[in-house]
């Protein structure tokens, strides 16, 4: 069920991208901001896709809110997740409003023929510069509680999820796109803090994004690369039986296992499901020349597939729920 997710370079597909979506072992694509004009243009962009490829694909996107949002303009801006608790201070109204967010967030990206975002965070607010606002909480019940409202939004609008960056990336300061972090504490500490929101929420979630974060305490590769975490921790301890998906194998968080190739080996061999390699055609055509693939794509592109459509945001914007939870939006206090 393993595989490669690529990214595009353009506002359209080039023959080149044609070419590389045709093989077997391409599972995805992960747009970013500068595959994105405007709605009509990016339903073009998706159709494209899943056309040149000629069968089932998954089409992502980061599009958490906050600092993460590759598609803006006609898109609804979802805050940070750490203004649900900042700006409300009634739990049951904090469930109410992630919840629309996470529906909100997810229906937008659905009606553009995306199926996937990777989301939510379920990292816990502490020293990181990279997480942040990003996490619901620096408490784990209130980001279990939160995290938690916002998959149920997900999952009504027909989106499933990814929980990241697991162990956990919250409390170290350096940021994996441009470092290797490294975390000091011990198993049992991580699992009383970091783990015990993905512990409670393995369930409820259809994939899972480890970190590339090196926990030496626990094992000498980042969590990414590390059986230890992978298949003891996370597969057997957690029973968790979704897809797990890499990180960006080009952050500097990965550089550790190698080449190209051997992280991309490396990853699989660990456990990883779906492989994610950005910005970077020429590292992802090596991978797809040089790595074996066990098995077929197919699985784990049906489990994170969603219920997309091309109706666009217009129609979307007439239903009564996006109406709500732009009101709700109201209660948030925004950076812009």
């Amino acid at each position: 069920m393993a595989g490669l997710i690529i990214d595009v370079p353009g506002l359209q597909l080039t023959d080149h991208d044609k070419a590389m979506l045709q093989h077997p072992a391409v599972a995805g694509v992960i747009l970013f901001t500068r595959n994105y004009e405007s709605s009509a243009q990016l339903i073009e962009l998706t159709e494209s896709i899943r056309s040149a490829a000629g069968r089932d694909l998954v089409i992502c996107v980061d599009h958490e809110g906050g600092r993460v949002q590759r598609f803006r303009g006609e898109f609804t801006h979802i805050p940070a997740m750490a203004r649900i608790r900042k700006s409300v201070s009634s739990p049951a109204q904090q469930s109410v409003i992630a919840r629309e967010l996470g529906w909100l967030m997810a229906a937008e990206l659905l009606a553009c023929g995306v199926d996937h975002s990777f989301a939510p965070v379920l990292d816990i607010e502490g020293e990181s510069t990279v997480i942040g606002d990003r996490a619901f909480s620096s408490d784990p019940e209130e980001v279990i509680f939160l995290a938690h409202a916002f998959i149920r939004g997900m999952h009504e609008a027909g989106m499933r999820a990814t929980g990241k960056h697991f162990p956990g990336h919250g409390t170290v300061v350096a940021d994996s796109h441009v470092d290797i972090p490294v975390d000091e504490r011990s198993l049992d500490d991580i699992l009383a803090l970091d783990g015990k929101v993905f512990a409670h929420l393995a369930p409820h979630i259809q994939a899972v994004m480890p970190a590339h974060v090196i926990y030496p305490q626990v094992a000498p590769e980042p969590a990414g690369f590390s059986k230890r975490w992978l298949q003891d921790i996370l597969r057997k301890q957690y029973e968790f039986d979704g897809v797990i998906i890499s990180d960006d194998l080009m952050m500097a968080g990965a550089l550790v296992a190698g080449t190209v190739t051997q992280r991309a080996e490396v990853a699989l061999e660990a456990g990883c499901d779906l492989l994610l390699v950005c910005n970077d055609q020429v590292a992802a055509q090596t991978v797809l020349d040089t790595v074996t693939f066990p098995g077929e794509t197919q699985p784990s592109v049906d489990t994170l597939r969603g219920q997309t459509s091309t109706d666009g945001l217009a129609k979307l914007r007439e239903s009564q729920r996006w109406q709500e939870a732009q009101q709700l939006l109201t209660l948030l206090t925004s950076e812009h």
